[in-house]
């Protein structure tokens, strides 16, 4: 009988050692905005929808190609290759999209992203030769630059073409071809095309 009841007890311990082990693993495996799951995975192609239909709407209305040349040209006196609107010493926009004068691209990536805890890095690459992006110094220009995205950040990219008679969104009345901007190697056998740019945007929760 005592026998039978040190076998009942050792099972009860058993059984709650397991118990109390299951709890604490659940305990220790916190599952976090960033824990890989399918519902992460959603939302990262959610995000992803997003940046694109916002690029696809910019190119359609002519805001992204008008965003891409509010720049001062290379021989600027004071700020060369400065986005117009960004702060002194800066040649990228750190806090949002470009400014109203720039066009409405900025306003519609401030509508899409301000007081949703979204952060996003707006590059501008131009062809090379190959037919490749150029992304070395020179040929990768920084148009929003908030920060180090995180490993689950989504991108999304819109081709846009230049045209030699396209002029800067300044009052220096300069044309594209004359800028200094967007060198496109590719490019210079076509009909009055310029350069061919990629205007991407990385997309990350802060």
């Amino acid at each position: 009988m005592n026998r039978g009841q040190a076998h009942t007890l050792e099972a009860f311990v058993a059984v709650l050692l397991l118990v109390s082990g299951v709890i604490f693993a659940l305990q220790a495996t916190a599952v976090t905005p960033l824990s890989a799951s399918t519902s992460n995975q959603q939302i990262e192609n959610q995000q992803r929808t997003i940046a694109s239909d916002l690029l696809a709407a910019a190119d359609r209305d002519g805001s992204l190609k008008t965003a891409a040349l509010c720049r001062y040209p290379a021989s600027h006196n004071e700020t060369p290759r400065q986005f117009v609107g960004t702060t002194e010493n800066r040649t990228s926009y750190v806090e949002g999209g470009p400014p109203a004068e720039c066009g409405g691209f900025g306003l519609l990536l401030n509508d899409t992203y301000d007081g949703r805890g979204i952060a996003y890095n707006i590059r501008v690459y131009t062809h090379l030769e190959n037919g490749r992006m150029d992304q070395v110094a020179g040929r990768l220009d920084r148009m929003v630059d908030m920060g180090t995205p995180t490993d689950n950040a989504v991108t999304a990219g819109r081709t846009v073409v230049l045209y030699e008679n396209d002029t800067l969104t300044t009052d220096d009345d300069v044309t594209v071809a004359e800028s200094g901007l967007y060198e496109d190697g590719a490019a210079s056998d076509s009909d009055r095309i310029h350069a061919v740019i990629e205007v991407e945007v990385t997309v990350w929760r802060m």
